[in-house]
């Protein structure tokens, strides 16, 4: 009998711990290994543009520069009622956008904005070979067009008793100043052994831009400095209308003024005394 019992026992307790092992064992199999500390993503990069107020002037400089251009505005009509001319310039009157398009579409022309300004905008029809001449006569008058930049000045200095030969030395020295576009300021100083009057100082200057006529004139006229001790003058080359009005006006003697060496074409280039 007690070794019946202790069989029941034994079985009743490796059952238990046979229940034991398998709860442990599914609870670990359900749960799974314990989770690793996920590694560090590394950081992306992220291409963006840089705000800069200077980026910004580029571009509203590029924008206002497109929106300036001689060029066809295409069918982006802004606004609903135009006034508009046609290839020859006469005025078609007020026209609706649409009736624009149609216009275009039926005489293959273009649209170019003539006075934005205007109320209602004034708009042409144009060929395109009348755009493109256009283009090539606003290109040739932008490089006509002087470019701005600061007018250099030169100097000399003289007395009033100098020498012929040095005089007109000067006097050629001058004009090629004044040929390259320069100023040219003048300062005639009263000699020191000679009691003369502003008048001959102020004489000498005046025929200096006498013997240069056509070239240069007076920037500033001559005047009395250093108490009387000098006299003092700017010249300047002559603008393009200022020479165009000078070589129509009649008697305009040809070629230069001073010889230039060659003792040939215009004046002597004698500067009396």
């Amino acid at each position: 009998m007690a070794a019946l019992f202790l069989k029941k026992l034994t079985l009743q307790t490796v059952k238990t711990e046979n229940y034991y092992i398998r709860r442990y064992l599914g609870k670990y199999s359900l749960q799974g290994p314990a989770p690793t500390q996920p590694s560090p993503r590394p950081s992306c990069l992220i291409h963006a543009k840089a705000f800069s107020t200077e980026d910004t002037q580029d571009e509203r400089t590029k924008k206002k520069k497109n929106e300036t251009a001689f060029s066809s505005v295409g069918r982006k009509i802004n606004e609903r009622i135009i006034h508009v001319l046609d290839e020859q310039g006469n005025d078609l009157g007020h026209m609706h956008r649409a009736n624009v398009i149609r216009l275009m579409a039926e005489r293959d022309l273009r649209l170019v904005k003539r006075d934005p300004h205007a109320e209602p905008p004034q708009y042409q029809l144009l060929t395109g070979a009348q755009i493109h001449q256009e283009r090539l006569q606003l290109r040739e008058a932008e490089r006509a067009a002087p470019k701005p930049g600061p007018t250099l000045t030169k100097e000399l200095t003289f007395s009033s008793n100098i020498g012929q030969h040095d005089l007109d030395t000067k006097s050629k020295q001058i004009q090629q100043w004044i040929e390259k576009k320069y100023k040219v300021q003048i300062t005639v100083k009263k000699a020191k052994s000679a009691d003369e009057p502003e008048k001959k100082m102020e004489e000498m200057c005046n025929r200096i831009v006498q013997t240069m006529s056509g070239i240069a004139t007076f920037s500033s006229r001559p005047q009395p400095i250093r108490g009387g001790k000098a006299v003092m003058c700017v010249l300047r080359p002559l603008s393009k209308k200022e020479e165009t009005a000078w070589r129509a006006a009649p008697g305009t003697p040809r070629g230069d003024t001073l010889n230039r060496g060659d003792g040939k074409d215009g004046a002597s280039g004698v500067l009396p005394q």
